[in-house]
């Protein structure tokens, strides 16, 4: 009994100490931040009242004028984080340095969980080299080739807004249907499935893409060790997505890949690519090719990335567009000019003559970034000149997306919205990394150029078609932001009213 009763004491004793060292770590080494909470550390406010991206944001706006070294101390959690005050710095995590913070540190378990190890979880040489096998499948070329599949849901999106409105204003929740659409845009170029999301609100794609992104398998004690342990956490074989999520992708994957192997089916899409490879792996090529977990994970995050972030940036942008109805106007004339130079017809390459849309997307992620913080890890000491700022390996890095686009030292009046600050002659004023809905790096978003292809050839059509105001009592101003998603996305919806214009 005195030797269990011994062990009892020294265990709490070595844990009261490692919580001690751990919580008091930034005020030994003399880096401002703000005092933690004991197992909360900075979150207290965490799903509560604020969004992660916005508590990162506060904490980079309180510090960032205040503190001479290029960040600030933060816990998440257990877990010691620096968030970035410094914009030269960020340039340096991101790129130049880039050796040293090239992991993001957080949970994938390729053997219990596979849809998890995906290109934005994975780490080391294994990033690396899955990277370099993918980044030939999202060349401009491969996007030409998808761009048919696009138009043709584009098209569908109108038919079923025209529907829903028939000839009178009406007011629609347009996240859930343009959800939709980007659920049927990657079916069909992900998976070769006409999903029919569009015309079934119920679809599984939808509901099993809901799913992925804000259901959890576990309670937040062991959503906590996800985070704060995730290598361990894959060590005990802790699964973080639900069992239905994985079953239906899997499935489809498999089901996709055995029928078109077998009747030698080829539609130029992403899957296709990914069957190459995996064909080639099969075949005892190993180097250029990847196994089916690899190739499914892949699907699964290509599905997933792409599904939320542009459906919400779609979202964003109709709502910022009836907030400002003379920037709608300017961008529908732009469309209109554009369609009508090329009888109608809306292309690869015609797309890319409406470059004020652009600004209005690029506008849009500046003011509202889906992905509003980016996260890495040190994956190798970081010393520099001060010593006193040295970064330790094993120390998450946070960067405040949200921050830097609404600092008004790079963007003044942030809470305008100004499309022309993405005027070629502004662009060049502003530092590098001061624009990060992409990232930026080795590691930004592989699939940036097929995201921006489906959001401007749905945004074209949509002003093509119809006009968007905000309504006196449904539309939410200014836009609250969902506590539970890992993403920016608007609480409740956005409700427009919208009205079929004559073409």
């Amino acid at each position: 009994m005195l030797v269990l009763i011994g062990l009892i004491v020294g265990v709490l004793t070595l844990a009261t100490w490692w919580v001690h060292q751990n919580f008091t770590y930034w005020k030994r080494r003399g880096i401002p931040h703000d005092p933690p909470q004991l197992i909360l550390g900075n979150t207290k406010e965490l799903m509560k009242t604020l969004h992660l991206a916005e508590l990162i944001k506060q904490t980079y706006v309180k510090y960032k004028n205040k503190t001479n070294g290029p960040f600030v101390g933060f816990y998440v959690y257990i877990k010691k984080f620096v968030i970035i005050t410094d914009i030269d710095f960020v340039k340096t995590v991101l790129i130049r340095e880039f050796d040293k913070f090239h992991d993001r540190g957080v949970f994938h378990n390729e053997k219990d969980d596979p849809l998890t190890a995906n290109l934005t979880t994975i780490e080391g040489q294994k990033w690396r080299t899955l990277r370099q096998k993918l980044t030939p499948t999202f060349t401009s070329g491969k996007m030409k080739n998808m761009f048919p599949l696009v138009q043709d849901v584009g098209d569908e999106l109108v038919r079923v807004f025209s529907e829903k409105i028939e000839s009178t204003p009406t007011t629609l929740e347009i996240t859930d249907l343009l959800a939709r659409f980007t659920a049927d845009v990657i079916g069909v170029c992900a998976f070769g499935l006409d999903c029919n999301s569009l015309r079934d609100p119920k679809a599984e794609f939808v509901r099993m893409g809901n799913s992925a992104i804000t259901e959890r398998r576990h309670g937040k004690l062991v959503h906590m060790l996800l985070f704060g342990a995730p290598k361990l956490s894959a060590k005990l074989g802790i699964k973080s997505l639900l069992q239905p999520v994985e079953d239906f992708y899997m499935n489809i994957i498999r089901d996709t890949i055995d029928y078109r192997v077998k009747n030698n089916v080829k539609r130029n899409d992403f899957m296709d690519m990914l069957i190459e490879m995996k064909l080639k792996y099969d075949n005892g090529n190993k180097e250029e090719g990847i196994t089916f977990n690899e190739l499914a994970a892949q699907a699964f995050i290509f599905f997933l990335a792409g599904f939320e972030t542009s459906s919400t940036t779609m979202g964003f942008a109709l709502y910022e567009l009836a907030c400002n109805p003379e920037i709608q106007d300017k961008a529908r004339k732009e469309v209109d000019c554009v369609l009508a130079k090329h009888n109608g017809k809306l292309d690869y390459d015609s797309m890319k003559e409406m470059t004020f849309l652009e600004k209005v997307i690029d506008e849009t992620l500046r003011k509202h970034p889906v992905v509003a913080h980016l996260v890495r890890t040190t994956t190798k000491t970081y010393v520099p000149s001060n010593p006193k700022y040295t970064i330790e390996e094993g120390t998450g890095v946070l960067i405040s997306t949200l921050g830097i686009h609404h600092d008004p030292e790079f963007y003044p009046e942030p809470e305008k919205f100004i499309p022309e600050r993405f005027d070629e002659e502004q662009i060049q004023q502003r530092p590098a990394c001061t624009y990060l809905p992409f990232g930026d790096g080795p590691r930004n978003c592989i699939g940036l150029r097929f995201g921006r292809m489906q959001v401007i050839v749905g945004m074209a059509l949509l002003l093509h078609n119809f006009r968007f105001e905000l309504h006196p009592t449904k539309t939410t101003i200014p836009l609250k932001f969902k506590l539970n998603s890992i993403l920016l996305s608007a609480e409740g919806g956005i409700h427009l009213n919208v009205t079929k214009l004559v073409t």
